[in-house]
């Protein structure tokens, strides 16, 4: 394996596949520990870490199932590592309840899913875009995460560098959303630096144990973090707390707990807003699509617009929070938004709420196991443009 240098960082151009790269990118924003459970696509990530962490220090647990593996994350997250797990379908399913307690906990981690079909043990080795909404709604209870799609190897490096950036910055579980294709392509991938890559520290706290509240928001809403071992007593639990981290068993910590863990997320969401747009100045539809699907859209752009149709395209980066002011001051100017997916309509429903009847919203749906054909799409917005 190429030498990598002192910080981990293996910098330099490389061939590699999706998943490979997205190992790369957690090792370059400082992650030293994961966990995880052996689930088709998404193993290939962890077996590239296990096998480069003993080279910069830090560690790899295989756990008993995905469960174990989620909680073990924010163990190691308290004790003042950077980590994350991977996982597809089920086991994201499984990952749920800490996934929730992660965000109630504020601690910064995160989760791959490369995704695959499903329900239930579904397709294991082919693509699907299926679990877009449990990223976001699968724990119970009011809360907000952030979500990021890559479109190709090259993304995954640079998309999970900015998942535990965001993590950090804002104590929250992030989730690095592939699917099985750009998982498993590979491409060139360059790899800047590490004195070139922006890294987010953790959020740790100056003050002394005496007067060190782990819940007390700074004026962005998110708190310092203290770690395990430091001299610091403190609470860590998923009941409804107080500044101090102690169960608080009422409405009204409740109400401020809840509405401040969602406001640090939606009142930075046109920040976190990230989406490549083309072609939609003068267009009269505009595609709109992420990840995998993202790329076969393209084709079916420049095969309408060879037809003199006047179409652009919208590919979402940052899925949650969702761009709805964006797609808004879209859907005002053109006559129509085509939405494919590896799904039979799950992020159309946000595009058709954001556009809140202003521009017809067309679902071009796929159950998944391959990826749309061009043809497909190209049906949608000739349709749609008559």
């Amino acid at each position: 394996m190429p030498h990598a240098d002192p910080r981990g960082v293996l910098t330099g151009v490389h061939f590699m596949d999706g998943d490979h790269a997205a190992c790369e990118g957690a090792l370059a924003a400082g992650a030293r520990f994961a966990a995880g459970y052996p689930i088709t696509p998404s193993t290939e990530i962890v077996e590239r870490f296990a096998a480069r962490i003993p080279t910069v220090g830090g560690v790899f647990i295989q756990m008993e199932d995905e469960l174990a593996a989620s909680i073990a994350i924010a163990g190691a997250v308290w004790a003042g590592a950077k980590a994350f797990t991977v996982t597809s379908g089920p086991g994201f399913s499984l990952m749920m309840e800490h996934i929730g307690f992660a965000v109630m906990t504020e601690t910064p981690c995160v989760f791959m899913n490369v995704q695959r079909g499903g329900p239930s043990t579904g397709l294991p080795t082919l693509p699907a875009q299926a679990d877009m909404m449990q990223a976001r709604w699968g724990s119970h209870g009011d809360y907000e995460i952030i979500a990021l799609s890559p479109n190709s190897p090259q993304e995954c490096f640079d998309l999970a560098v900015r998942a535990f950036n965001l993590a950090e910055e804002f104590r929250v579980p992030v989730m690095l959303m592939m699917d099985e294709v750009v998982g498993h392509m590979t491409e060139k991938v360059v790899i800047p630096p590490a004195e070139q890559i922006e890294i987010y520290p953790r959020r740790h706290t100056r003050l002394p144990p005496g007067q060190y509240k782990p819940y007390a928001p700074g004026p962005d809403l998110v708190p310092e973090m203290a770690h395990a071992g430091e001299g610091y007593r403190f609470h860590v639990t998923g009941l409804t707390h107080d500044e101090r981290g102690y169960p608080s068993m009422n409405a009204a910590a409740q109400d401020r707990l809840v509405k401040r863990l969602k406001a640090k997320i939606t009142r930075a969401a046109d920040r976190l807003a990230c989406y490549e747009e083309e072609g939609t100045e003068d267009a009269d539809v505009v595609v709109i699509s992420y990840g995998i699907t993202s790329r076969v859209a393209q084709r079916a752009v420049e095969m309408a617009r060879a037809r003199g149709v006047r179409v652009g395209r919208l590919r979402l980066i940052t899925v949650w929070p969702f761009p709805t002011r964006q797609i808004r001051a879209l859907a005002r100017r053109v006559k129509a938004l085509v939405v494919p997916e590896l799904n039979l309509g799950q992020i159309v429903l946000e595009v058709e709420r954001a556009a809140a009847g202003q521009a017809e919203t067309i679902s071009v749906p796929h159950a998944g196991g391959s990826v749309h054909a061009p043809e497909q799409i190209l049906d949608a917005i000739m349709e749609v443009a008559k």
